[in-house]
């Protein structure tokens, strides 16, 4: 089950600091989203929180580098952010799952009625034991 808490994130966007100023323009573009709350931290670092039912790290910095943003790449913001997409893609795919009493189970139930069960071991029993 899915608390509150979790749903609700705040990540930090690092820019490169180079052009200067991609922080203060990222937080106007930002803050006019609806769902997201944009702030600046420190001269090249955004503060974003959000839904993530309505927003994902990923899909804000895909559009943030799609209106020419540059972010910081070293290794260990690009490990950090792919294991942010992973957990929120898993995140959002587990809230989707519908419930257990809504999924329908007959055709497994049929199929497992019709198998065999029990030992059906068809190895002569003179085979199976060692002397």
């Amino acid at each position: 089950m899915t608390t509150p808490c979790d749903i609700k994130k705040r990540r930090e966007i690092l820019f490169h600091p180079y052009p200067e100023g991609q922080a203060e323009q990222a937080e106007v573009l930002l803050s006019g989203l609806p769902g997201l709350e944009a702030r600046r931290s420190a001269p090249q670092t955004l503060e974003v929180a959000y839904r993530i039912g309505d927003h994902t790290l990923e899909g804000i910095e895909t559009a943030l580098e799609a209106q020419g943003f540059h972010l910081f790449n070293t290794l260990l913001i690009r490990l950090r952010r792919a294991l942010i997409y992973y957990t929120e893609g898993v995140q959002l795919e587990n809230m989707n799952e519908p419930d257990a009493s809504a999924r329908n189970y007959q055709a497994f139930v049929s199929a497992w009625d019709r198998q065999p069960h029990g030992d059906h071991d068809d190895t002569p029993a003179e085979w199976r034991q060692y002397r």
